[in-house]
């Protein structure tokens, strides 16, 4: 037992020629990595990754690759940054929503001359890239062709991989939607690609649409979209669906309708899609129309929201007038017409979040969040987004990236 005790002091306490004795080990650092494991997985994502940095000892227990991929993931804005490739040190930046506080993820390690980052899914995020050639020769073939391609990486972990090569038409008028399980589509006007990693290719597929889809959205496993079905002076809009497995098959796009909807939609302009909290809710954001005349006027931002298992659909909110004056609506009188090409809107999010970016609100976006009661009344929770970085003067586009661990390109 004597020696047992004389050989623990001598671990714990090493002479060094020149600088004495060094301090013993500090308790934290003798504890099992599982017990460590089990004290800091109560932190966020976003406080393990502060704490890496600390000592050798947290870096170590922090870099485990299945501690790291059990937290739950940081659910962030990602904002779509108009010159994010321009900046010597491009990143993403985020709006982590549960504090009102903005992050940056840096994108450096992204070998790439340009990207553009368009969609997410879990802990995965999806860029428009130009994959420069690597050699001299390739340069005029290049610049004739220019084709884009789609590449994948985990900001958090600094892996990436690009999918197979896409036209240049494909990059300026396809929507990119990602799922889980590394699926992925770019819709356009008259056709879909689907791409899946197993084969490693893309499969094209017809639409089969009325019109081309507006704001296609994925979710669970279907694709919904909105379709203008009216004439050239006069919109009228609805709602189709397409499961994944679908696409391209006997049963492809259908309608969904009810009877008891009536003109649910005649009363939006411009109308959005985007997807509820839960994933079985689906979200209609547009202008509220003041009439039903043709260049009627409207007068605020309105959310429906449908309910897929019930079919239902109830009013979610609608933005408070104050707030819709400062996007150049709700006012009357000559100033409205001068300033009606000025008051353009984008509208992103999802999972029961919603943006609104304006030409005339720079700096800061509006924010409306569903509330966790279905149904309550009192139409959400409205706020301001203040301190966006980078440039005041753009109007943002954004999406909802779920950073973690949980997936590698």
């Amino acid at each position: 037992m004597r020696e047992t005790h004389a050989a623990a002091d001598s671990e714990a306490s090493v002479d060094v020629a020149g600088l004495g004795a060094l301090p013993p080990a500090s308790p934290i650092q003798l504890l099992p990595q599982d017990v460590l494991h089990n004290v800091l997985g109560r932190l966020s994502l976003c406080e393990v990754l502060a704490c890496r940095p600390v000592c050798l000892t947290f870096r170590d227990a922090l870099s485990s690759t299945p501690f790291l991929a059990s937290l739950p993931p940081l659910r962030l804005l990602a904002l779509r940054h108009p010159r994010a490739a321009a900046s010597p040190h491009p990143s993403l930046h985020a709006l982590d929503p549960s504090f009102h506080r903005w992050i940056r993820l840096p994108l450096s390690f992204l070998p790439f001359p340009s990207f553009s980052p368009v969609t997410a899914s879990p802990s995965l995020l999806y860029l428009w890239v130009d994959a420069a050639p690597s050699s001299a020769s390739a340069v005029a073939t290049f610049a004739k062709n220019h084709t884009k391609s789609l590449a994948v990486c985990n900001p958090l972990t600094g892996f990436h991989r690009l999918l197979p090569p896409l036209g240049s038409a494909w990059s300026r008028h396809g929507t990119v939607l990602a799922g889980p399980d590394g699926a992925v589509l770019v819709v356009t006007e008259l056709a879909a690609l689907s791409y899946a990693p197993s084969p490693d290719r893309w499969l094209k597929f017809p639409l089969s649409l009325p019109s081309k889809p507006r704001s296609p959205i994925l979710m669970a496993d279907s694709v919904f979209a909105l379709c203008d079905v009216g004439t050239p002076w006069r919109s009228q809009w609805k709602l189709f669906s397409c499961r994944l497995g679908d696409l391209g098959g006997v049963r492809g796009w259908a309608p969904l309708e009810q009877q008891e909807w009536g003109n649910v939609f005649d009363i939006f302009k411009r109308p959005r899609l985007l997807a509820g909290a839960g994933g079985c809710r689906l979200l209609l954001i547009g202008g509220l129309r003041s009439s039903f005349a043709v260049d009627a006027p409207c007068s605020t931002v309105l959310i429906l929201r449908l309910d897929l298992a019930t079919m239902e659909w109830d009013d979610a909110g609608k933005m408070p007038p104050e707030m819709y004056r400062c996007f150049g609506g709700g006012a009357s009188g000559p100033s409205v017409a001068a300033a009606g090409g000025n008051n353009k809107v984008k509208v992103f999010g999802g999972d029961g979040k919603v943006w609104f970016s304006g030409k005339r609100v720079k700096g800061k976006l509006a924010m409306w969040e569903e509330e966790e009661e279905v149904g309550k009344s009192g139409g959400g929770l409205w706020s301001w987004v203040e301190g966006i970085p980078g440039y005041p003067e753009a109007m943002y586009r954004g999406f909802i990236f779920d950073a973690g661990f949980t997936a590698t390109p």
